[in-house]
């Protein structure tokens, strides 16, 4: 077969396709990209792909699908519940020990109430005799023990009333008043509490009063409702008021 040489525009063609491809090696040494056609109104088009190909979507990472995922531990996810839990226990926590306070203060002062009742009762029943009671032939030592079972304002009351009204006359009338504290049948004394708090106590008493002087024949008996206020002081309990009913 007789051989062709190619014509000059045949090797025009040529030397340009040559240069093209020297040119895409230079750029990137990579092949050309594919040509793909498309039939446009009829027509078919060629359509160069892109310099790097046609490439596939990314495929979806593992960390993709851990973002989606449930988290394991809500604590460290949700840092504002972590807040939240710390402040309801911050509310919660001093509530519960002022309440556990709150309590412990009532145990204690409904002990200590407890115990002043019955104290106070002791020193009215032990005092109210002693105050209420003179002899005009020793009205100094008679005065003087009374004072020891009074305080405040009462002990100086006391002294006031004894040294300008009762002294002068029981020695005038040759006084001798003598109180005791009523018992019934049983025995127990004819007193109680009226009101009491850890520091002051109202007791009520019915005493009985044996008086003799130059004033009445033989002896008067009078029996008296007696209201005793007492107040704790660091010496016991002591009577700071007394109310004649």
């Amino acid at each position: 077969m007789p051989k062709t040489t190619p014509g000059p525009r045949t090797r025009r063609t040529m030397t340009a396709a040559a240069r093209a491809a020297a040119k895409r090696a230079e750029r990137g040494h990579r092949a050309p990209a594919p040509e793909t056609s498309v039939a446009v109104a009829g027509r078919t088009v060629l359509i160069e792909a892109p310099k790097n190909g046609w490439e596939d979507p990314p495929e979806p990472s593992l960390e993709s699908f851990e973002e989606d995922a449930p988290p394991k531990d809500e604590a460290e996810v949700h840092p504002r519940g972590r807040r939240l839990l710390t402040l309801v226990l911050g509310v919660l926590l001093p509530a519960a020990l002022v309440a556990t306070a709150v309590l412990g203060w009532q145990y204690r002062d409904g002990h200590r109430t407890e115990s002043a009742r019955t104290q106070a009762l002791t020193a009215a029943q032990k005092a109210a005799p002693v105050v209420l009671s003179y002899d005009y032939r020793h009205l100094d030592k008679d005065f003087a023990s009374a004072r020891t079972h009074l305080t405040g304002g009462f002990h100086a009351e006391y002294g006031k009333t004894t040294k300008a009204v009762v002294g002068p006359t029981a020695k005038k009338y040759r006084a001798v008043v003598k109180a005791t504290i009523a018992a019934p049948a049983t025995g127990t004394p004819a007193a109680s509490v009226v009101s009491a708090s850890p520091d002051k106590v109202v007791v009520l008493l019915f005493i009985n009063q044996v008086t003799e002087s130059t004033q009445v024949s033989g002896s008067r008996v009078d029996l008296n409702r007696v209201r005793m206020t007492m107040a704790r002081t660091d010496g016991g309990w002591k009577v700071s008021g007394v109310d004649a009913l």
